[in-house]
Order: structure tokens, then sequence, then C-alpha cells
């Protein structure tokens, strides 16, 4: 994972949920941005080619699929762009399960453990979260406040939640005023 590219493919996804940038260079997919959404693109470098490459096509192969309402069992070649802070807690975020929720604060613990700090801010690991430019592979959709409220998503919280639905995530993590 490196923090720039200088060449970016890109191709449109149209999904259920709206029409999704798909961007990739040559290592792995850098971008997967709803449409309108908080930071859309705002890694993508000057120089683009609207054009299908096979790291393009298999991203659109793991929506396909996790669109139809099944976990994709492969995870396409990814090659997020930020900081070390933020990729070490987008790492963290490959790990929520499908359908499983996490709460800032217990990403915020994992980050203490891991860079052996003793604390860590849910705000900077909100932060984060918000910037991932690789929305659903990279799950920050499954990023929950700390009584299983639903926060903010750089897709709007109507995505948030359309997702979550999709994945049959546990309702009982939700305050009852909210309905997925």
């Amino acid at each position: 994972m490196t923090d720039i590219y200088q060449k970016a493919y890109t191709s449109i996804y149209p999904s259920r949920l709206g029409d999704i940038l798909l961007a990739a260079d040559e290592i792995g997919l850098t971008g997967l941005w709803f449409f309108g959404q908080s930071y859309f693109a705002d890694t993508l470098p000057a120089e683009q080619v609207a054009q299908e490459t096979p790291i393009l096509a298999q991203a659109r192969e793991w929506l396909d699929e996790y669109f139809s309402g099944k976990e994709p069992d492969f995870t396409p070649k990814l090659h997020p762009i930020g900081s070390p802070f933020r990729q070490e807690v987008w790492r963290i975020l490959l790990q929520i399960p499908y359908g499983q929720t996490m709460t800032y604060g217990e990403i915020a613990s994992q980050m203490e453990k891991l860079q052996n700090r003793p604390h860590m801010s849910a705000q900077a690991v909100g932060g984060a979260v918000g910037h991932n430019g690789i929305s659903i592979i990279i799950p920050c959709h499954r990023v929950v406040g700390t009584k299983g409220n639903l926060t903010g998503y750089a897709g709007g919280l109507d995505k948030k939640m359309a997702l979550l639905e999709l994945e049959h995530a546990n309702r009982k993590t939700y305050p009852e005023n909210l309905s997925l």
C-alpha cells in the first residue's frame, strides 16, 4: 500500500443504490465511490483512463455477487491510498465479518494494542473510517456508534442502512427507533 499513484483506470458500476465509480492502478483497486458521496474520488490522480482492466473486472464481479445478496468468497486486489494510520484502520475494517458490525471504540482499542499506546481516540478512528476510498469492499458501513447507532457514512446513512440490510446484519445492535 502506498500513498500516491500516477495513473488511474476508471469505470462506472451501476448498482441498485446508485452509480459507483471504480478506480484502479497497475497494483490494485484504488477507489470505489458512490457518486455524490463525501470525499468523492479525492485520491484520483489527474491522469485517468476510462478503460476496463482485469482488476476493475474483478471488482465488478465482487460487486455483482455482493449486490445479489451473497457474501463474496474473494477480495479483489486492493491498493488503498492513505497514511499508515488510515491503512491500519482499513486493515481492521477488512476483518469485520459480513453481516456483523464493530464500534469505533472497538477499533480504537485494537489500534491501541497495535500501536502500543495507552489511548486511541475513537474520533481519530472515525476520521480514518470516513476517508476510506474503497467503500463496501473495505466495509466501513459495518462500523457503528457505541450503542449500535448508525453514525455517519460518506455515501449517506440511507446507503449504509441498505448495505447492512443486504447483509442481514444483526438488528439487535441497532436502537429500536431505527429500522433497517
